[in-house]
């Protein structure tokens, strides 16, 4: 999944993005907010990690303007001002989820992955398709069988997107987009071949194609598996 990190401190915010790109996020990093509200609307997130404390444009600033816009990007705000009032303003402003510094960075990974799962209207915990289940810890699929499929951290963020929009019609261009962060070399071309790696793990019949349009993943596949 794609992740935008809006942190001005830049130790941390080099300390967050090596741990949410261990955790399966393709994570763009800014410390400014100008280009935090640029970014967010004209780029396809997932989620954003948003501080207020911020130059250029104040954190809440960048928020309610992609609210007024329409931006319904899930939002955690990360900051030291840890006020219940704050908190509150917060929430007002269209804020999803609200985590206080000093904290500890699974807790950070653990709320990012129940606001991803919730966007996708998948319930919390487990995130599972059919009898399909990814372990997010340790980026393991696990088949209906119960044996465990190691993934590549490419693999792993495919994989979760796709079974979080479970028979859609998804393009490549779509997937590039949520698979890889601002600076890669994103060859659209380059997904099939992850397509194809991930059916050799989980079985071909999970992911359709459809010529000229792109992907379906297909977790009903998983059901008659499991029954």
């Amino acid at each position: 999944m794609r992740l935008l990190l809006i942190e001005d401190e830049a130790a941390l915010a080099e300390q967050l993005r090596k741990a949410l790109s261990d955790a399966g996020f393709a994570t763009d990093v800014t410390g400014d907010g100008i280009e935090a509200q640029y970014l967010g609307e004209e780029e396809a997130y997932d989620v954003a990690v948003l501080d207020l404390g911020l130059p250029g444009r104040a954190g809440l600033e960048v928020l309610r303007n992609w609210r007024k816009a329409g931006n319904a990007l899930p939002v955690l705000i990360l900051t030291a001002r840890d006020a219940w009032h704050e908190k509150v303003d917060g929430f007002k402003a269209g804020a999803d989820d609200y985590l206080g510094k000093p904290f500890h960075t699974e807790e950070l990974i653990a709320r990012l992955n129940a606001l991803i799962h919730r966007a996708g209207n998948q319930p919390g915990g487990v995130l599972t398709a059919g009898g399909l289940t990814l372990d997010e810890d340790r980026q393991e699929a696990l088949l209906p069988t119960g044996t465990g499929m190691e993934l590549t951290g490419t693999e792993f963020r495919l994989l979760r997107y796709l079974m979080l929009h479970p028979d859609s019609l998804l393009s490549k261009s779509r997937l590039t987009e949520h698979v890889y962060e601002y600076d890669q070399d994103r060859d659209s071309n380059v997904i099939e071949v992850y397509i194809n790696r991930l059916r050799r793990k989980i079985g071909h019949d999970a992911i359709e194609t459809r010529r000229g349009q792109g992907y379906v993943f297909h977790p009903g596949v998983f059901r008659s598996q499991d029954g």
